[in-house]
């Protein structure tokens, strides 16, 4: 009866922590506060460095194959990669799948995924302040400084608001 009750504690614990309802939190960045640096492999298994999107606008998102809202999020942020990219924009997906590359790799190209998606570990987990929900999306602009978090399902029209006016010099 216990495991029973622990089971379904579990699946109702994921099923809140993935739904599509969730309204989007957004909380302003201290803009004094810097990107943590990283460095991580991609599904190619190329590492992937912070360092390579110095001078860019950066949207980072953490997310999984597994979070319906993440999923609902994937082409908005494909629209914008494909909008925006000449203007200095790069998206960068951080996977916290537990599945491995070659899974993360086949849902990237089933959903036409444009941008660099890196596998996200722990340690750079916890470099953002601990992901405890997904999808957790960062506004970083140019000089490397986290602009704003978003918490849950976010609409595309509210990043694109955000990024806008640090796109234009």
């Amino acid at each position: 009866m216990a495991l029973a009750l622990v089971a379904f504690l579990s699946i109702i614990t994921s099923l809140a922590w993935s739904s599509p309802l969730q309204k989007a939190s957004q909380v302003a960045a201290d803009q004094s506060i810097a990107t943590p640096g990283w460095q991580l492999k991609d599904v190619n298994d190329k590492t992937i460095r912070s360092a390579d999107f110095k001078g860019k606008v950066v949207i980072m998102d953490f997310w999984a194959t597994w979070c319906a809202p993440c999923r609902m999020e994937i082409p908005g942020f494909i629209a914008l990669q494909k909008k925006y990219a000449q203007q200095g924009l790069v998206i960068v997906g951080a996977s916290v799948d537990e599945g491995g590359a070659s899974m993360v790799k086949q849902f990237m190209e089933k959903l036409g995924m444009n941008y660099p998606v890196v596998l996200a570990d722990e340690k750079m987990q916890d470099q953002f302040g601990g992901i405890e929900v997904v999808p957790t999306t960062f506004v970083i602009d140019r000089e490397g400084h986290i602009v704003k978090k978003y918490f849950g399902l976010t609409d595309e029209s509210e990043f694109e608001q955000e990024i806008k006016p640090l796109l234009n010099p």
